[in-house]
């Protein structure tokens, strides 16, 4: 998918990028490029798989579940690695305010960087472990949507997330190919988080094989306060 492509298939989904957005997406591609020679942010560096399989990829959200991405939004991207979903999103929607979340420094670093060339206003960076923003009263609960991209499964992932979802609000986890058998192993995680599942949407990627799932959980109650618990344990120990 070369950005001709990418503009015109998103245009097919009613999604019409100006040329301030076409360009931010070509410098976002030239950064990634160029800082991933330092710093490990991806393994794909060809300009058409950037553009699917990080790019069209992380929008599939806001294409699928366009009724929850209101334009004052507040979401958070736990473990954004380069940016993605969050950084597509926020460029397609700029007037959702977001805060993404990594543990490494030398990724926040290039975020911090590449927010200031693309101009982008209300993106707040937090250098932390999921499992300690979810205990922070700035952030518990605070949120509209929490996104997260192959972060971790979906037990895991529910604990890290959840937690920084309002009542109300929506986790929209980007997962692969046929994600059912994480689900069916995660519904107690989700339940006892206060999450209820709404659905699972699989998708393939245009013009191609690539195969993707998106599952979509609504806040319905609190979270428990002793979830997330301590960095490490979700992860040694999911909720089963």
């Amino acid at each position: 998918m070369n950005p001709e492509q990418f503009v015109h298939e998103l245009s097919k989904c009613n999604c019409k990028l100006n040329e301030k957005q076409i360009n931010q997406f070509k410098q976002y591609f030239t950064n990634l490029v160029a800082a991933n020679q330092h710093v490990n942010l991806t393994r794909i560096t060809a300009e058409s798989d950037v553009y699917l399989k990080h790019f069209f990829d992380s929008i599939t959200p806001l294409l699928v579940f366009n009724n929850i991405f209101k334009n004052e939004s507040k979401i958070c991207d736990v473990g954004a690695g380069a940016g993605f979903p969050s950084i597509p999103l926020k460029i397609v929607q700029p007037e959702i305010k977001v805060t993404i979340v990594d543990s490494l420094g030398k990724r926040l670093t290039f975020l911090q960087n590449l927010i200031e060339q693309l101009k982008l206003e209300d993106v707040t960076l937090v250098h932390s472990r999921a499992e300690d923003i979810g205990q922070d009263k700035l952030y518990r609960e605070q949120f509209d949507i929490v996104t997260a991209r192959a972060v971790a499964n979906m037990a895991v992932l529910s604990e890290y997330c959840l937690p920084l979802v309002k009542k109300g609000g929506y986790l929209v986890a980007l997962k692969g190919p046929k994600a059912e058998s994480e689900l069916s192993a995660a519904k107690k995680a989700i339940a006892l988080l206060g999450g209820k599942l709404l659905e699972v949407k699989d998708l393939q990627l245009p013009n191609s094989s690539e195969e993707r799932t998106l599952i979509l959980v609504q806040k319905t109650k609190e979270t428990p306060k002793k979830y997330p618990r301590q960095a490490g344990t979700p992860h040694r120990k999911p909720i089963h």
